[in-house]
């Protein structure tokens, strides 16, 4: 599903083209199952399933990027590119990018809300994400 978008994102140097790795697709997708899994876990503290939910959805939204034969160094790309890697609507995709926002307040100036409407947006989002994911044909 490589568009016009993502070449112009490789011309202005945000993306670099690398041929798509079977291998480390599979691997992002089984860690993005695993902490999907976990942040599901109702018993584990409001952080602890944000960042669960938060690293799938990343994990997902890279393994579609790399499918697609991709790499960026900048994190919250991996998000903006679901459009044109998995088809992913801007609303599905402003929830990851908010989450994204969240989750570099948390981590790198200690403000963290809770919120639980958003978690249980992320949750969905990141289901939605993963089933669209493991259609990716190789």
């Amino acid at each position: 599903m490589a568009t016009n978008s993502l070449e112009n994102l490789v011309r202005i140097g945000q993306l670099h083209e690398e041929p798509p790795d079977k291998r480390e697709f599979d691997g992002l997708v089984s860690a993005a199952i695993d902490r999907f899994v976990d942040a599901q876990v109702e018993t584990l503290s409001y952080a602890s399933r944000f960042d669960l939910a938060y690293s799938a959805a990343h994990g997902l939204a890279l393994a579609a990027l790399r499918a697609a034969g991709y790499r960026t160094d900048k994190r919250y790309l991996v998000f903006q590119c679901l459009a044109h890697t998995v088809g992913l609507n801007k609303v599905q995709t402003r929830i990851f990018s908010t989450c994204h926002e969240r989750r570099n307040l948390a981590e790198y100036e200690g403000h963290f809300d809770i919120d639980e409407p958003l978690l249980t947006e992320l949750i969905s989002g990141a289901d939605d994400l993963l089933k669209r994911v493991k259609t990716i044909k190789f």
